[in-house]
């Protein structure tokens, strides 16, 4: 574990790296505040060295010591063994595997190979990583920051994140006839899904004042329940206007129309009339000009985070609602359906969910909200079987 040292008045960072202790003098002064500081940082400079991409020279570039553990990066020698290395694993794997799913999930999976597993056990021979690296990797992971905030990654993407190295490991010792490292490794406890979606007064008065040319766009939005990417990606071809249905086979993911998130979500979703309303006025806004329902200007498909940055987000600042994601207007019509007493599979048939068990795990609690009703139905249906003289 690194520690900090003071020299001179001087902070010293004193580390392990490559198996080496290393002591690095750095310009902060020795105080309460410059210590916490370096904590940090020797925080997130062990948790690169556990994932595979420290820099020595990135943290301190006027070190003697860079050229030494250049070369011996150079001289490092893989073990001559019939197990391959990581790296050359999962290449292999993920060859095999890509088969059985969907083009975003291919990505999905690419993105944290390459970014994270690779980085930090590449070089290792599969059968001689253990169990310990696996919860070093995992505890290295909570100490990564991302984004303009420097958040730290939630137990949600670590879970993501461990499920592919999972996948790997397992796999690799069944066919090179070795233990896994995974066993009896937990996920983490997530938290429940954010779901703070809008009331019906919320709703009407986002709609009342939105541009025009995008009034339409919210209003399914609200009214279907469709993801970003569905209804980024809807074309006029799924649109029947004359059945008044909408038929969802394909999504926009970063900007490649593809598959739809499970093949649970290909769907029919019924359209109401005002949602009916809705694409009668969308179909002489763009139907001439686009092959999709929603496009900018030169007819391409809509690109959610200039439509979020450009009108959602001043949309609600406008109106003083709490800032949250597009993502809501989803969330938002599972609770009104549920609290218009909407029969539930239906609702979640609407939603493409394969069973109504995420429905009532999700959404559930939101309803007394929604409908201003806490058991007062259960004791007015007992009240009127007394009327009738039903004895109780």
């Amino acid at each position: 574990m690194a520690t900090i040292r003071e020299r001179s008045g001087k902070l010293i960072a004193d580390f392990r790296y490559m198996g080496i202790r290393c002591r690095e003098t750095t310009n902060l002064e020795d105080s309460t505040y410059n210590r916490r500081i370096l904590k940090k940082r020797l925080e997130q400079l062990e948790a690169e060295i556990t994932l595979g991409t420290f820099d020595y020279e990135k943290y301190f570039p006027k070190s003697k010591r860079i050229e030494e553990f250049k070369k011996k990066k150079h001289q490092q020698i893989s073990v001559q063994t019939n197990v391959p290395l990581f790296k050359d694993f999962c290449e292999l794997w993920f060859k095999q595997k890509q088969i059985e799913w969907r083009t975003s999930y291919q990505q999905k999976v690419l993105i944290v190979m390459r970014n994270y597993l690779i980085p930090a056990f590449g070089n290792q021979v599969t059968s001689k990583i253990k169990k310990s690296d696996l919860l070093n990797f995992r505890a290295s992971l909570g100490k990564v920051t991302h984004g303009k905030a420097q958040t730290s990654l939630k137990a949600s993407r670590i879970n993501q994140i461990m499920t592919p190295l999972r996948m790997i490991l397992n796999d690799a010792a069944e066919r090179y006839s070795f233990d896994s490292p995974y066993k009896n490794i937990n996920n983490l406890k997530e938290n429940r899904i954010e779901v703070t979606p809008f009331s019906l007064e919320e709703v009407f008065s986002i709609l009342k004042v939105v541009r025009e040319d995008f009034k339409p766009y919210y209003t399914i939005r609200f009214f279907t329940g469709m993801r970003t990417s569905e209804i980024d990606g809807l074309q006029w071809k799924n649109v029947d206007l004359q059945r008044r249905e909408i038929h969802i086979r394909e999504a926009l993911v970063n900007g490649v129309l593809g598959e739809t998130k499970t093949y649970g979500s290909n769907r029919t979703i019924n359209m109401s009339d005002r949602v009916y309303d809705a694409f009668l006025k969308q179909k002489d806004l763009s139907k001439s000009r686009s092959a999709f329902v929603f496009c900018n200007r030169k007819g391409d498909p809509l690109d959610y985070r200039l439509v979020n940055k450009r009108v959602w987000h001043p949309l609600l600042r406008h109106l003083g609602l709490k800032p949250r994601r597009a993502y809501q207007t989803r969330h938002t019509a599972a609770t009104l359906w549920l609290s218009a007493g909407e029969n539930p599979e239906w609702i979640a048939q609407q939603l493409g969910h394969s069973t109504t068990e995420m429905l009532f795990r999700v959404y559930s609690r939101y309803i007394p909200n929604v409908t201003r009703r806490d058991g007062s139905a259960f004791e007015d249906m007992l009240n009127n079987l007394n009327q009738e003289g039903v004895e109780l």
